[in-house]
């Protein structure tokens, strides 16, 4: 089970700049909807990585639905390395994103967010509007 609110608590106390996206932006917006984990865009500057890194580091990070051993370093350069990354963590689920299909990146999405409080922690979040666009762009029958 994810626990949202300690995932957001944790990123939104650590300083990182991001953007929830996904099936936990469209409960903020107050859909009824069933999602197992949270997803995040985030500023992909090296001051912002790091926080992100440090934040996480105590959760355990690991790649979800990788073997168990394989080799994974959370660090700062393994995140500027990659892009996107599913988690595993001590809270739950994690997508952190650096773009998303029909979105672009935290620079282009900026513009297109608002302030809710999702879970009790406020934080941004796509508009409505840029999100049905961005779950149209993805294609995917569930969305």
């Amino acid at each position: 089970m994810t626990d949202f609110r300690g995932l957001l608590l944790s990123l939104t106390e650590g300083g990182v700049n991001f953007i929830i996206v996904g099936g936990a932006a469209a409960i903020a917006h107050g859909a009824a909807r069933l999602t197992l984990d949270l997803d995040i865009v985030y500023e992909r500057t090296p001051e912002n990585v790091r926080r992100l890194v440090t934040v996480l580091a105590p959760h355990s990070p690991y790649l979800r639905g990788a073997p168990a051993g394989l080799p994974f370093i959370w660090d700062e350069r393994t995140v500027m390395q990659g892009l996107n990354f599913t988690l595993s963590t001590r809270l739950g689920d994690l997508d952190i994103l650096g773009d998303i299909t029909g979105g672009g990146g935290y620079g282009q999405l900026l513009p297109h967010t608002i302030v809710l409080e999702p879970f009790g922690v406020s934080c941004r979040c796509l508009t409505l509007e840029r999100l049905i666009d961005v779950k149209r762009a993805a294609g995917r029958p569930n969305d």
